[in-house]
């Protein structure tokens, strides 16, 4: 084998309280494909600006070649990305989980999922958005002694995930800039037990309880501020009987419901609130995750 298509879903993360733990796979995808060559890189499919060797696909590609101690030959990466960039939807983590596994394949699949994990939480850092890329569905994650656990989660079939992604991106370190250094106990009580809820409530198909338990005190608070009109549509959502929160570190807006009609009505209130442009995305829940097609 000389070429491999690896696809991956997007993610969102955290779902509220679930700050660097909580994470989701939905049905958007990047398809990366991989063709060894003798020498050379070549990366087509994405603006000229990332077609260089930092890449992420490219990076994570040449980290687990290093990780089997198997030489960097030349590779010709072609990307087609449907996954919006830097929007909290896990484009990133996308392009780390492709090149991580598209190297893995071509070279016999030495290494575990859990192994390619390994590797690629240390280049990004947190596993919210890279174990749900790799496992699919529901998954909460930790760090143990360095490396990531991941498990996970069952989810009530009725859920309706609808995404609003607005026409300005939020690079993940500005959104991290605004976050304070330290929390009080007061609030790292109550995301514990907030999250705890939150998968309680997603298991359940209990829209009530998700609604109260997807509130968070140690993210969203500081990067709404990033993200124009984000109180008036929280409002509009929760009007609608729909949980709220920001997907990833954002600007992508994320409600979650049991009620089929939820689009149609944001599509005729939305424009009420604000005069920014949403794109509006239904998604499915992902319970496959990262594979070759």
């Amino acid at each position: 084998m000389n070429q491999v298509t690896i696809r991956v879903p997007a993610t969102t993360a955290n779902l509220g309280p679930g700050f660097d733990a909580f994470g989701c796979a939905l049905g958007l995808y990047t398809d990366v494909t991989f063709e060894e060559t003798e020498y050379g890189l070549e990366i087509t499919g994405c603006d000229e600006a990332y077609q260089g060797p930092d890449n992420l696909a490219y990076t994570a590609y040449c980290a687990v070649l290093s990780s089997l101690s198997e030489e960097i030959r030349g590779v010709k990466i072609h990307i087609d990305a449907h996954i919006p960039i830097c929007r909290g939807l896990g484009s990133s983590a996308a392009l780390l989980v492709a090149g991580a596994m598209g190297a893995n394949m071509l070279r016999g699949n030495k290494l575990s999922t859990q192994g390619l994990l390994n590797i690629t939480n240390a280049m990004e850092g947190h596993p919210d958005n890279l174990a749900p890329a790799f496992y699919g569905g529901l998954t909460a994650s930790m760090v143990d002694n360095g490396l990531p656990v991941s498990v996970n989660f069952p989810l009530h079939p009725d859920w309706e995930f609808l995404a609003l992604v607005p026409d300005f991106d939020l690079p993940t370190p500005l959104a991290r800039s605004v976050l304070p250094p330290q929390v009080s106990r007061a609030d790292a009580i109550y995301n514990v037990s907030h999250g705890a809820m939150v998968l309680k409530a997603l298991e359940l198909g209990d829209e009530k309880l998700l609604r109260s338990a997807m509130q968070d005190k140690l993210h969203q608070d500081y990067r709404k501020k990033l993200i124009p009109d984000y109180e008036k549509i929280e409002a509009l959502a929760r009007s609608a009987g729909a949980a709220f929160c920001l997907s990833g570190a954002g600007p992508t807006l994320l409600l979650i419901t049991r009620n089929k009609r939820l689009p149609e009505i944001l599509e005729k209130k939305l424009p009420t609130v604000t005069e920014r442009s949403w794109e509006m995305l239904p998604l499915h829940v992902e319970f496959q995750g990262a594979h070759a097609v």
